[in-house]
């Protein structure tokens, strides 16, 4: 009764988050694509048979991929599915990582703005260990498997993150390569990176998906990476590199922006990736429903989703089913 009380309540408050909401939910279904006429190309498949079409991008959906407490009641109604998306965890390091993020207070280091989120979280997390026993280890094998997200400048933390996931079913893994709220000098070390790919590869039977951002030299090491991954991700961008006004976390860094202020910055990228190399590229910063066709038409081959969750948690999922329906998925 408490959970369906809750659930009307949150109902009314979406419809006073977002009056364009119930035309978002009602939208008519287009004409379905033939698929004996035409090929669905937007679709990443991995060589250990998994395959995506939606991503959950790192920390959208939690450490487990079904999505943080306060999205649950979305379940109820309707508006909150996580099994329409291949969910990466939030990044994970070898050890607990205290970062900015108090639960207490998550404000302290996220701030929404106009179109889009900052956060200055900087991998909080409790760390490999916690997340291997508290969670890897109970996945289903073959159930909705996860990307696991992780991050280390450090090989041998490398060495044993990589060796104790091949105990685990999972979609793949996901080398952050920069954490935008990290200062550490991992990113700007482009042979570093490539190496830990190769290394990974070595020692990890998983797919890798190598995440990059706007600090990289993606002329270096995409193609010296380019025998070692599978997939390319986008991570978000630092504030400086999007306002010239101060960030309203600037005490914190001044954290990373994703959403709509981002796209100039991540899908140039995406662009620069797909014109550098022919690993396939998941598509960041969406916000608005046309995004999703805009990153197509840009090559994207997979669409993610990631702070649109934070702010908007119903909106992926009408999107998904929205575009399902539209385009005979």
């Amino acid at each position: 009764m408490t959970v369906m009380i809750s659930s009307i309540f949150l109902g009314f408050l979406l419809l006073t988050l977002e009056p364009s909401f119930v035309t978002i939910a009602t939208i008519s279904v287009a004409p379905s694509i033939d698929p004996k006429t035409e090929e669905v190309m937007n679709v990443i498949r991995l060589s250990n048979g998994y395959e995506f079409e939606y991503v959950a991008a790192s920390g959208a959906l939690g450490f487990d991929g079904q999505g943080w407490p306060w999205e649950q009641p979305l379940r109820v109604l309707g508006l909150f599915d996580p099994s329409l998306f291949k969910p990466v965890t939030k990044s994970l390091t070898w050890k607990p990582r205290r970062g900015n993020l108090r639960w207490h207070d998550p404000f302290r280091a996220v701030r929404f703005i106009d179109g889009g989120v900052v956060n200055a979280v900087d991998l909080t997390n409790l760390g490999f260990d916690w997340w291997l026993e508290t969670v890897g280890r109970r996945l289903e094998s073959g159930r909705q498997s996860l990307i696991v997200s992780i991050y280390t400048e450090d090989e041998t933390e490398l060495r044993q993150m990589a060796e104790r996931l091949n105990d685990i079913d999972l979609a793949a893994v996901e080398l952050n390569a920069h954490c935008p709220n990290h200062h550490g000098d991992f990113h700007h070390n482009a042979w570093q990176v490539v190496w830990f790919c190769e290394l990974y590869r070595r020692l990890c039977r998983h797919p890798l998906i190598l995440k990059v951002s706007v600090l990289h030299n993606l002329n270096l090491i995409v193609p010296k990476a380019e025998p070692y991954i599978e997939a390319i991700d986008i991570n978000s961008v630092p504030w400086s590199y999007v306002f010239p006004h101060r960030s309203p976390l600037r005490r914190l860094g001044g954290g990373a922006v994703s959403g709509q202020p981002a796209q100039a910055v991540t899908w140039s990228i995406l662009r620069q990736l797909v014109n550098l190399t022919d690993i396939p590229v998941i598509g960041p910063s969406v916000w608005r429903y046309q995004d999703i066709q805009a990153l197509r038409g840009r090559g994207a081959q997979a669409i993610s989703f990631g702070s649109i969750f934070l702010r908007y948690p119903w909106r992926p999922t009408i999107f998904v089913r929205r575009d399902q329906r539209e385009n005979g998925r």
